[in-house]
């Protein structure tokens, strides 16, 4: 079920390249990838939940509420952190030329049914 739903973000996305179903342990719950994408997304992923995960105790440090949402921009993608739980979080990876607002807009959509799913 959750590798169909991030296939229809990856595939809705002007540039989608990727996304992962993640716990902040770092570990994949499941991920699709286009065929072509020259990029180990699970890799990316374990890296940016390390980030992710300090990122979250900076702001309840800081008492700033919960993190819902990071953006990562490098030359050549965009990297949309989604949190939907306390232990998990999709990653959406777009390439540069693609649509950042689009895929922010499709994770906010299809955040319901991943929380659902992991229930």
């Amino acid at each position: 079920m959750f590798k169909s739903i991030l296939e229809n973000i990856v595939n809705s996305c002007s540039g989608g390249v990727g996304a992962v179903l993640m716990g902040y342990d770092g570990i994949a719950i499941d991920q699709y990838v286009v065929e072509d994408a020259e990029l180990d997304l699970n890799l990316v992923a374990i890296e940016y939940s390390n980030v992710t995960k300090e990122i979250r105790k900076a702001a309840e440090v800081l008492e700033t509420g919960e993190l819902q949402e990071v953006a990562i921009k490098t030359e050549l993608f965009f990297v949309i952190v989604y949190a939907l739980t306390d232990e998990y979080f999709v990653a959406l990876t777009i390439n540069r030329d693609g649509n950042y607002g689009q895929g922010r807009y499709l994770l906010m959509r299809d955040a319901g049914s991943l929380r659902e799913a992991l229930a």
